[in-house]
């Protein structure tokens, strides 16, 4: 036999405590989080972090993808300004995993990570199998609804002093 707690919720009513629902909230948080790390150092070895390995694989997009042709400039501009950008994406994807796997600021972060994972998954279409980045598209957007940070994350220690807060 379960019992049920009731815990207030950030608008005041009462809503069911869900441990198991946070916990798995949490381990996702943890695999999006450690993907990113590992993609970062992946990335890193190839070198698609200097701008002609970032150019050259933006351009394989462009002329092997289905993306939309408004996307295809999107990206085109991206690789005309491979110095910039190559670095700007390393940062992104070391800065969201290590932020997601200890729980800081994670409904931003989640937020971020999905537009970004989402952003990649266009740029792939026609090159890559359509479900590879859309299950972690969707699993960062989980993350955003669900406050994952309050569980095994630096976000629960924060929410003690400001519960409502959307940051975590």
């Amino acid at each position: 036999m379960t019992t049920t707690t009731l815990q207030p919720s950030d608008n005041g009513s009462q809503v069911a405590e869900q441990p198991h629902a946070r916990v798995g909230l949490a381990l996702v948080r943890l695999t999006i989080g450690a993907m990113f790390v590992w993609v970062f150092f992946e990335n890193l070895g190839k070198g698609l972090y200097t701008p002609s390995g970032y150019a050259g694989l933006i351009q394989d997009y462009i002329d092997n993808g289905h993306a939309p042709a408004v996307w295809k400039s999107i990206m085109a501009f991206a690789a005309a300004h491979a110095s910039m950008a190559a670095p700007l994406q390393g940062f992104t994807e070391i800065s969201l995993g290590v932020l997601l796997i200890l729980g800081l600021f994670t409904r931003p972060v989640a937020f971020v990570a999905f537009a970004y994972l989402a952003s990649l998954w266009v740029s792939e279409w026609g090159t890559a199998w359509i479900w590879e980045l859309l299950v972690p598209v969707l699993a960062s957007l989980s993350l955003v609804v669900g406050g994952a940070g309050r569980t095994w994350g630096v976000d629960s220690i924060l929410a003690r002093r400001r519960p409502s807060a959307l940051w975590w």
